[in-house]
């Protein structure tokens, strides 16, 4: 009991003793007096003593001037005295007076004038300001005059721990790998504190662990944070929860402490290995499944996480090694197995393999333990299933003469039923592969026969399929490619490779070559081709030209004289045959043309036309074409003017020989006047009296007599207008004579049988007196008053 009230003792004074240690030498400083004092600039007289006196003896300090300090968070009843201003001038009778100005003056610190004493009106926080500038100067009381210049100082307010650590930027996340050894750095954590760092502890700050242990441990003054217990298992626990404490006071009792957080993840290492969900897998697949399909799952759980569960899997032994494969699915990590080649439920009914799974990335630290692999057995097992035919050879090539003959045999191809029922087989082609049908199939024993003759020089390969078909199960089909190559035959005779024209000179030299010219065979002989060339048998002793053979399959044509002339002869015809090497040979005859031709000295042809020795002397060939190209074009324009002319004089009567159809006539003549007869007569339009008589068309000239039909026949004041032109339009519809094209016709006749009758007095028989204007009452009255008009006139007349 003694020694634990020893212990609260020390825990309790000893920081109480630390706070009035360093705080107490600054509450109240006065070196003489307990006042703050200044000194003087100039010697002055005091107390009775002589200037001179004042000058021999050494200068005495009037103010003793230092910091002031005061207590921060101090509340009391009264204002704390911060300190004591006091000067040697003054002698006691109350002149002087004491100013203060600055920093907090009047408001946070307030000066007395008579004692200069300075009182802290407010609490003070040195977080929110540490120190404060003042000036203080002393002045006459009664005329305001200095005694002494300003003197600036400082108040220092004196901090007391009385903020707490703050974790600015927790809380905090770390990392770090899982099975990590003792001491392995984790993080850094760091705790501030407002208070002062320079005085006293109230800024010293301690970390401890209060939640995390034993897992981590942290360093009291550097705040690192270390994992303290090794082989930390991920798969065990994932997540730790660490609570930091920072105390200040270094740690001590009474020190104020704040905490914050730390989550520590343990990161994955590969320290698991792989493990097969079971220990043995079975499948069941039918025969006919295709390469390349899933046969089935295998699945190994890893423990870790991301690229430490990686596996890869392999098919290490067993029977079917050879017969499937297995990969590794990249989205579940799945090993999946699948067929690499055909199966054969006849052959093989059951396969056992043995597959290991393995880490793909292996940690170096953990080799020496267990290996990171294992391995599971799968049976896979066959079920029969019918199967389509299977030909004896995957794809066939035949070959054929082209000249077989016709239903010939060129091959043969074969299948099977691979089930143990053992169905028959049918045979075709897909004639989608064999459009002409030059192919056919025998349907039970698969030989292929000839339908159409061949023709290597059309077609040297024909590919067919050939289908082979079960009779019990019609969809078990198969198909196999079937390549026919055609086998050349000697069919075609050589022939020049192009329409050789040859070109000579009259001053050309004997034995001079002519033209070289060469020969093609379609045919395709496999020591290739050898032609053999040679002149008619008539023809062998030519006295104009020789051949000779170039030991290349090509042919030299020479000129046996000179003296060529081609107004003698402008053209030789040189036939020459060609033969081959083939067996039987095959030969042709083709025929070399050979101009004589004007040449130059050096060889070069000019001209090879017979015309050019008329031609003037001195002229090109070029300047005589543009002579012949300037003449045709003169007459060209003498042609077009004399057409023109003539269209342009030509009379409006059409003539016999002319075709009226979809002809244009132009009529842009004014016309004779009144003596131009030749126009068309409108005599009928304005006399409707001649309806009834034949008027012929003077526009043409007709074939034969046309007689109109005789219209309907009315009096002459009882025609109309529309029985007129209905008339007109019946004889144009129904006149031979009239031309086909859409005519345009002006009738100028008002027509009669008109109540009113003519207005015009120009065709009038009757006299003005005759005329009688009472029917004009009956138009109504405006030509009442028109005729009231013309009724006095005649009556006026009459008087």
């Amino acid at each position: 009991m003694p020694e634990r009230l020893g212990e609260m003792f020390v825990d309790v004074w000893t920081p109480l003793i630390l706070l009035w240690i360093t705080v107490l030498p600054h509450i109240y400083m006065a070196p003489k007096n307990d006042t703050f004092a200044l000194s003087t600039h100039a010697p002055m007289e005091l107390n009775g003593v002589s200037d001179q006196q004042k000058v021999l003896n050494r200068s005495k300090r009037g103010w003793v001037w230092n910091q002031m300090f005061v207590l921060e968070e101090f509340s009391g009843p009264e204002p704390i005295l911060v300190g004591r201003l006091h000067t040697d001038l003054d002698p006691g009778i109350s002149r002087i007076k004491y100013i203060l100005s600055g920093e907090g003056a009047g408001t946070i610190f307030v000066i007395n004038d008579k004692t200069g004493d300075i009182h802290a009106m407010k609490r003070l926080d040195r977080e929110e300001k540490a120190e404060y500038t003042l000036t203080a100067q002393a002045v006459d009381r009664d005329t305001s005059k200095p005694l002494e210049p300003p003197s600036e100082f400082i108040i220092k307010v004196q901090d007391i721990n009385d903020n707490a650590p703050e974790f600015v930027n927790g809380p905090y996340h770390a990392t770090v790998p899982e099975m990590s050894v003792v001491g392995t750095f984790v993080t850094k954590v760091t705790a501030t504190d407002a208070d002062d760092p320079v005085y006293g502890n109230s800024a010293k700050l301690v970390y401890s662990i209060l939640e995390g242990q034993p897992y981590f441990s942290i360093e009291p003054h550097t705040a690192i944070i270390k994992t303290a217990l090794s082989n930390m298992d991920r798969e065990a626990r994932e997540e730790y929860l660490v609570v930091i404490q920072a105390k200040d006071m270094g740690g001590h009792m009474g020190g104020l402490s704040g905490t914050t957080t730390v989550t520590v993840t343990l990161t994955d290492v590969n320290d698991n290995p792989p493990k097969f969900a079971m220990s043995q897998y079975q499948f069941v697949i039918p025969e006919d499944i295709a390469l390349g399909d899933p046969v089935g799952r295998v699945r190994a759980n890893d423990r870790d996480i991301d690229d430490n569960a990686k596996s890869s899997f392999d098919i290490i032994d067993g029977d079917g090694r050879d017969i499937f494969e297995i990969t590794t699915d990249s989205q579940t990590q799945d090993g999946i197995i699948r067929l690499r080649k055909p199966l054969d439920f006849e052959s093989k009914k059951s396969y056992t393999l043995k597959v290991e799974a393995a880490n793909i990335h292996i940690d170096p630290r953990f080799i020496s333990g267990v290996p990171f692999k294992d391995t599971a057995t799968v049976k896979v097992t066959v079920e029969d299933a019918d199967e389509p035919p299977v030909f004896s050879s995957p794809s066939y090539l035949l070959e054929v003469h082209e000249n077989a003959a016709i239903n010939g045999v060129i091959g043969q191809v074969t299948a099977r039923d691979p089930d143990g029922s053992s169905s028959p087989i049918r045979f075709s082609i897909d004639r989608h592969t064999d459009l002409d049908r030059q192919f056919n199939i025998n349907a039970d024993d698969g030989k292929i026969t000839l339908a159409t003759a061949l023709d290597r020089e059309t077609s040297m390969w024909h590919n067919i399929t050939v289908v082979a078909t079960e009779t019990r199960n019609h969809s078990q089909i198969s198909r196999v490619p079937v390549a026919i190559k055609v086998l050349d035959v000697n069919d075609n005779a050589p022939e020049f490779a192009t329409d050789y024209e040859a070109f000579l000179c009259e001053n050309g030299k004997p034995g001079q070559i002519i033209q070289t010219v060469s020969a093609i065979d379609k045919d395709d002989p496999r020591n290739g081709h050898f032609f053999f060339y040679s002149l008619l048998p008539e023809m062998v002793n030519n006295p104009n030209f020789t051949i000779k053979n170039n030991e290349d399959n090509s042919l030299s044509v020479l000129a046996r004289h000179n003296g060529f002339n081609r107004l003698k002869q402008e053209v030789y015809l040189l036939p020459i045959i060609i033969s081959d090497s083939g067996n039987p040979p095959m030969s042709s005859t083709s025929t070399l043309t050979i101009r004589v031709c004007g040449c130059s000295n050096d060889g070069v042809v000019q001209s090879c036309n017979a015309e050019a020795y008329v031609l003037p002397i001195g002229l090109s060939m070029g300047a005589l074409i543009a002579i012949l190209a300037c003449i045709v074009l003169l007459l060209v324009i003498v042609v077009l003017f004399v057409t023109l002319r003539r269209h342009k004089n030509e009379p409006l009567i059409i003539k016999d020989d002319e075709d009226v159809r979809e002809n244009i006539i132009r009529y842009d003549d004014e016309g004779g006047g009144e003596e131009d007869t030749e126009a068309f007569d409108i005599a009928t339009l304005q006399n409707p009296d001649g309806i009834n008589g034949y008027l012929p068309r003077k526009d043409i000239k007709p074939d034969f007599q046309f007689i109109p039909r005789q219209g309907h026949t009315s009096t002459p004041n009882g025609v109309d207008v529309d029985e007129f032109i209905n008339v007109r339009l019946h004889e144009a519809d129904n006149d031979p004579t009239a031309p086909p094209y859409d005519s345009i016709q002006i009738y100028g006749y008002e027509g009669r049988g008109s109540v009113a009758g003519s207005l015009s007095s120009l065709e009038s028989s009757t006299s003005d007196s005759d005329q009688n204007f009472d029917y004009l009452t009956d138009w109504g009255p405006r030509f009442k008053r028109l005729g009231e008009l013309y009724s006095v006139g005649e009556s006026d007349r009459e008087t």
